[in-house]
């Protein structure tokens, strides 16, 4: 008997076509697994609407009229409003908040016929690069539980590799979709900053933020891409952009690997903080590209040693600015005082989590008087150089490769106690936020059982060259 939930999107799509099976049969396969998992890749299900959605599914199937996501079932990040669904962004200042809206991609995916299962965990907030920081705790690694899956979309990457969801929507600000996608084994692209409308996804850093799609296999990825993007009137930072396929080959292909990412060598000749597994892994796939015939090149992003300390003073900064919005009057946990002030810190207080805390202080801090073009200023200069080193690197190549972590997936609680530890981990993957590049992360090999994940990185709105070149590396 086959197992409906390991099909791809175009395995169920064309099961559902010749009816060897219906919507509603795909959709309980999936709330089967979920049921009997102990990843806690869900913070919330809804199985009757789940359903519900099948039925109203297998009735345009039937018509014959039906797009290739019709039917098939997804899970959604928890920072992403569904309508009339529970959107906590995993903290307990919004347990019990139910969205009143629709997310413009959660609209698009609703207008194909997409039958959503339930909300993804993820990072409080989406702050973090591990899943841990989630208030309802972390979200376990299908291929050894005793490790993290990687944030902060780690409940839609676990979902995806573990076969409880077909595909998933995440978010990305500084690798939150790379990097479960690469401790997870599955396809994972944070699209151009624009390219797909952020209306609808609790804010963390607004200039940063793109949700993108996470899924089982390349081809895949691009269905759910193409469904998502594109201007929304809602929205004022996305684009005017369809996304068109192209047929680029690896021949000829000009690729950068950047000699920063390999350069840093302790007297061992280890790369610092680069597992030597990891980085073979990244080389071999870079020599199979040399193998089809194209054409590697090392490239110099010379402001890349200062991405780190850039990034976290624009997104705290961004996220106090936004998080403001959580202060036990409007939305979410109240704290009842007799004085205003304080109904304001005791509901923070209790409702946020130490990262997301630690986040606004810092922030806070930076954004004060006297402080801000010592910090925020500095940083947005700074991140003016990155982009600048990516036009520059982009003036001689066509793509960039390179890790999307340093290393596999971490223990659960490992690093918890060292939050710096922590954000280095972000170390290959935020850069590309702060130029606004598009950027896909794909299985590469395997450490020990564990998933290691190329980082193929784009022009501005070249997400066709990337997936283009993503499939041939593939396969």
């Amino acid at each position: 008997m086959q197992d409906l939930t390991e099909l791809t999107i175009k395995q169920a799509h064309e099961g559902l076509k010749n009816k060897d099976f219906t919507s509603v049969d795909l959709t309980k396969a999936y709330l089967e697994k979920i049921k009997k998992s102990d990843l806690n890749a869900y913070l919330s299900i809804t199985e009757d609407l789940a359903l519900e959605e099948a039925r109203k599914a297998d009735e345009k199937i039937k018509t014959g009229e039906f797009s290739i996501l019709c039917g098939i079932p997804c899970a959604i990040k928890d920072a992403i409003m569904v309508e009339g669904q529970k959107c906590t962004a995993a903290s307990k200042i919004l347990e019990n908040y139910v969205a009143p809206y629709d997310a413009t991609v959660v609209k698009k995916l609703k207008e194909a016929g997409a039958v959503i299962l339930g909300k993804g965990n993820t990072d409080e907030f989406t702050m973090g690069g591990s899943g841990e920081n989630s208030a309802f705790g972390a979200t376990k690694n299908p291929h050894d539980k005793t490790r993290v899956a990687g944030g902060s979309s780690s409940g839609p990457g676990a979902a995806v590799a573990a076969n409880e969801a077909c595909y998933a929507l995440g978010s990305d600000t500084g690798g939150s979709i790379r990097m479960p996608s690469s401790n997870c084994g599955i396809v994972g692209l944070k699209p151009t900053y624009g390219a797909v409308s952020r209306y609808g996804l609790i804010a963390h850093a607004s200039s940063l933020d793109q949700i993108g799609p996470m899924a089982k296999n390349v081809e895949d990825c691009k269905i759910i891409f193409e469904a998502i993007c594109g201007k929304d009137s809602k929205d004022a930072t996305s684009v005017d952009y369809k996304f068109e396929e192209s047929d680029i080959n690896l021949k000829g292909l000009k690729i950068g690997v950047p000699k920063e990412y390999f350069a840093l060598r302790h007297g061992s000749g280890q790369v610092k903080g680069l597992d030597p597994e990891v980085e073979k892994i990244v080389k071999d796939a870079i020599k199979k590209a040399k193998e089809a015939g194209a054409e590697i090149k090392e490239i110099s992003l010379p402001n890349a040693e200062f991405a780190l300390a850039c990034y976290y003073i624009i997104v705290p900064c961004e996220a106090s600015a936004n998080l403001a919005r959580f202060d036990g009057i409007r939305y979410g946990l109240s704290e009842q005082d007799g004085n205003l002030l304080d109904v304001y810190l005791k509901s923070r207080g209790k409702g946020l989590g130490p990262e997301v805390k630690r986040r606004i202080l810092i922030g806070t801090y930076a954004l004060s008087s006297g402080y801000y073009d010592a910090y925020y200023k500095k940083a947005q200069e700074v991140r003016q150089l990155i982009k600048q080193d990516f036009a520059k690197a982009f003036e001689k190549v066509d793509l960039i490769f390179c890790p999307v972590s340093p290393v596999p997936a971490i223990k659960i609680g490992e690093k918890t106690d060292d939050p710096l530890a922590n954000y280095l981990m972000d170390i290959y993957t935020i850069s590309v936020n702060l130029a606004g590049l598009p950027a896909l992360s794909l299985p590469a090999g395997k450490v020990g059982g564990l998933p290691v994940g190329l980082q193929i990185i784009g022009n501005h709105f070249q997400e066709n060259k990337i997936l283009s070149i993503a499939s041939q590396m593939e396969s």
